[in-house]
Formats: C-alpha cells, structure tokens, sequence
C-alpha cells in the first residue's frame, strides 16, 4: 500500500516514518526544499527520540521517500495525509491556509479514487472546507473523479512520539462510506492486528475528539495549578492534596502534577482554537477560557516569586535549568520559560540558561540576549537565583554541594516540584515551589 504525507514537521514525519516501519510505502512530502534534502541525506529537523534511526532505517529500506511535489506522486497513492501546520489566528482561531492549499493541489492533479485524510489538528467542520475546495478545482478542471475525505487526529506527546504511533491506546478515523474505511482499515491493520483500538465515526466527532482530548488534560493540570496556589495561601501541601484526590480511582493521578504552566503545539493552541469554535456557535466555553487564563496567569509564577525574593532585578544574575515546554524535546513553543525569560530580561536580570537539547531553539529566539551556558552547573556561577522550569532527568539529583559552591545566592525556584524542601534547607538553600 501506498500513502502520501503531506508536511514534515513533527506530526508529518513521526508518522511517516511509523507508517514505512509496518511496510507501508510512504512518500513525505514538504514545500522546504533545503529539509527535504536534509531528510534524504538523513538529517533529521527536529529532536525526538528513535526518530532519527527509524528514518534512516525506512529511507535505506526503500520504503519512505522525500520529495517536495505532491503532484509527482498522488497518482502512487491511495491516502493523502494533510500534516501541515495550523497556526492560531490573533482571536484563536486556527489557520487553514495551508490545509486548503493541500486540498487545491489535490484536486488539481488526482487521476483516480483517493481519500484526503486531515492528520493535522483542525475546527469542526474543516472536512466540509475541504471537500468544497476539492471539488471546486475538480470542477475548473471539467473532471469527475471520485474522492473522499476523512480525519484521523494525531495524539501523539512529544518525547514518546515513537512509542505513541506503534503502540497506540486508540487510533480514531472519521470516516463518510464503507469504502473509506476498508481503505482505512487496511491501512492500519498492522495496529489491528496487535489488538490496538481503532474507534471509527463521523469525520465531526473525530475533529472534536482531538480538541476535547487535549482541553480536557489541559483542563487537569490548570485545575490543579489553581488548587496549588491556594495551597500556598492557605498553608496546605499540594503534594499531598494531589496524592489524596489521585487516590480516587474517578480522577486518577494523570496531568495532576502542579508547576509553571504547560506549553508545546498543542495543549495552548487546541484549548484557544476550541474556545474561538464556541464563540463561532454563539456558545461561551466558559471552562475551556479559564483554562487558558489560568494557564497563561501560571506561566508567570517563577518570575513572580523570583521577584518576591529579590526585590529589584536590576543586574542580579538568574539561571534557568530547562528551556523546552517538556523533557525529551527540543520544542520551545509556548513553553513558560520564554515568558520567565521575557520578565527577567526586561527587569534588567543577566539570565544564563541551560538545556540539555533546546539551546539552538532558543539562541534563535533570543539570540545575544542571553549568555548560554556549556553545562548546567556553568549556568549557576554566580547566580542570585536558580529556576527550574523543565525537569529533565539530569536535573533531578544535582550535587547541591557543587551548586552551592557555584552560586552567588541561595535561592532555588522549583517550577516543577521535583525537588525535596528539607532536603534543600539543610544544604543551605531557601527553597520556593509550586503550591507549598
């Protein structure tokens, strides 16, 4: 079976090269001439564990092709995945330039039946914008050629892409006629065949699952981000609140952890994008818009309380361990520390930064604002202060002694609450985190 994929960026790619691990022969498709032939000669764009080797593999096996011409191979190609970007709008909305551009190419050059299915994460009601630009094309054309459309939402998490794709808790396909889902459905029976869950419904239901999937986890941790900050005022242990509500076999201990806010692709973008769909409908999705202000109020904890300890900012050196909106990433999209980063900068602070993998992203956001350290203790000379904001595992169990010894302060601002209070107290340091 052959498939194309339109758009390598991370959803495009991670799926790509998944699809030609199973046997499928996968043609990935992208505008960006210089990636294009990076990813031939195997250079990967973006960082996700396994993903570099599963490419090589695929690539060397025959089975994943890069090209930059959807038109050169559609007529290979039963599925045409759309991966391509769907940036938030100014009001939220999402973006379908590019969607709608993928539908136009397709409708100017399919000869024969093919199925265009939306991976990228899109409103209700895009598959119907879809199927009018299609047709639309058809028709300036004078052919009748039959096509479907169809949505197959990714939920991958960045850091476990890989793992996310071969061993999926469920796959969902929005589908319209039984022939679109045998062709699904041959697509994925190497996932059936290891009894993985592959739910099928209308293509409405499967755009809205993607968006409440991901409002519903951004819902549990703003939740839990506002419970921490009455924590703090109220003289109660967050921690403890969280292993005590977890314990319920109803609510679970997932996407309870309190912190400095969440960020990456999608949670931000998803929760705005369903709220805008709201108010499209005359409907006000009042849970989700607290969400999102509850969010974006959290993103400024660290700074706040940096400056709660300080006082005036003004030429006092910070560090910042971790820059990525989560571990195993590279992925600097509205991560908290652009926000913390932003603050300190404009308070006058000298910010050294440390991240195992993202320091290329953010030399290429801040550039020469910032002094980039080698190493994470080198990122604590002479610091007035230290914030953790992502908690890479080699952040986990640092030798305090060494920190101690580095840095010009003692505070330590814990954004993720990994660390232990008394354990920090008797080295020495006036600890501060989320929700204590």
């Amino acid at each position: 079976m052959k498939i194309a994929i339109v758009g390598t960026g991370y959803v495009g790619l991670v799926s790509g090269a998944c699809f030609a691990e199973v046997g499928i022969d996968v043609t990935c498709v992208d505008i960006d001439a210089t990636k294009i032939l990076n990813l031939q000669e195997g250079i990967i764009p973006i960082y996700e564990p396994g993903l570099d080797d599963i490419v090589k593999r695929n690539t060397a096996a025959g089975r994943l092709h890069f090209t930059t011409s959807l038109a050169e191979c559609i007529n290979d190609v039963e599925v045409v995945f759309c991966a391509v970007g769907t940036p938030p709008d100014e009001d939220g909305s999402a973006d379908l330039k590019y969607v709608k551009e993928v539908a136009r190419t397709f409708g100017q050059n399919i000869e024969q039946y093919a199925i265009f299915v939306t991976k990228s994460t899109v409103p209700v009601g895009t598959s119907r914008i879809v199927r009018e630009t299609i047709e639309e094309e058809l028709k300036r054309r004078g052919a009748d050629i039959p096509f479907e459309v169809a949505s197959n939402p990714e939920f991958l998490k960045e850091g476990a892409a890989i793992k996310d794709f071969m061993s999926p808790d469920r796959v969902v396909i929005g589908i319209e006629s039984d022939r679109a889902r045998k062709v699904m459905e041959r697509l994925y029976r190497p996932f059936l065949l290891n009894n993985f869950r592959v739910i099928f419904m209308d293509i409405a239901s499967a755009e809205m699952t993607k968006y409440a999937a991901n409002s519903m986890l951004a819902t549990r941790i703003s939740f839990m981000n506002d419970i921490a900050n009455l924590c703090e005022l109220v003289g109660a242990d967050v921690n403890m609140v969280r292993k005590g509500i977890g314990s319920d076999a109803r609510i679970g201990t997932k996407f309870l952890y309190p912190g400095c806010g969440y960020g990456g692709s999608c949670f931000p973008k998803d929760v705005k994008a369903l709220a805008h769909t709201g108010r499209e409908n005359g409907y006000t999705m009042r849970i989700i818009e607290a969400v999102e202000a509850v969010n974006e109020s959290q993103k400024g904890v660290v700074f706040n309380k940096i400056k709660k300890h300080l006082g005036k900012l003004d030429g006092k050196r910070i560090a910042i361990w971790g820059l990525a909106f989560k571990p195993e990433t590279d992925d600097m999209r509205e991560a908290p520390a652009i926000v913390v980063i932003e603050r300190l900068l404009k308070e006058g602070a000298q910010v050294m930064v440390f991240d195992p993998v993202a320091m290329d992203e953010c030399r290429r956001r801040f550039g020469d604002r910032l002094s980039y350290a080698r190493d994470m203790y080198e990122a604590a000379i002479d610091a007035d202060a230290l914030a953790l904001l992502t908690e890479w595992k080699q952040f986990r169990v640092p030798s305090w002694r060494v920190l101690k010894k580095a840095m010009r302060g003692t505070l330590i601002v814990d954004g993720r609450n990994i660390y232990d209070r008394t354990e920090l107290t008797e080295e020495g340091f006036e600890y501060s985190c989320i929700g204590q």
